[in-house]
């Protein structure tokens, strides 16, 4: 016991450099530890990600199958609402379809060109702003 009645723990009658070598051992053993609980949660996170992945997969290739479907059966409708050949109604869903196309190759033209080069424009020119106030103020 101490001057004070208080018990000294084990550890007190150590000399400085066993207890500055233990408290190195632990703190390396903590952040081994650390390192390992990180992996073991991005490989438990990334396990699920994939399995997201792969969902959506399924849905994307399933919804690719319905919209066949659809289009199978828009093809039929033309051609029995209006009285014709099954294949005038495979015809007019092609030509509906090419203009789908045509007009979204249009728009993700547009976007293209709005977007090209990729230079970020708006912090260049302010940049430049902010170089002229600098100047003027040091003179």
């Amino acid at each position: 016991m101490s001057e004070n009645g208080v018990k000294q723990p084990d550890g007190a009658d150590k000399p400085l450099g066993e207890i500055v070598a233990d408290v190195t051992q632990k703190a390396q053993l903590l952040v081994r530890e650390e390192i390992a609980l990180a992996k073991a949660e991005i490989t438990l996170k990334t396990g699920r990600l994939v399995k997201g992945a792969v969902a959506f997969a399924a849905a994307g290739f399933f919804g690719l199958l319905m919209l066949i479907f659809a289009l199978h059966m828009l093809s039929i409708g033309i051609a029995e609402w209006f009285d014709l050949k099954a294949w005038v109604g495979y015809a007019a869903t092609v030509v509906l379809l090419l203009l789908f196309v045509i007009v979204s190759a249009l728009v993700g033209l547009r976007f293209f060109k709005k977007g090209a080069p990729p230079t970020p424009d708006y912090a260049i020119e302010e940049a430049q702003k902010t170089k002229v106030v600098l100047e003027e103020a040091r003179n």
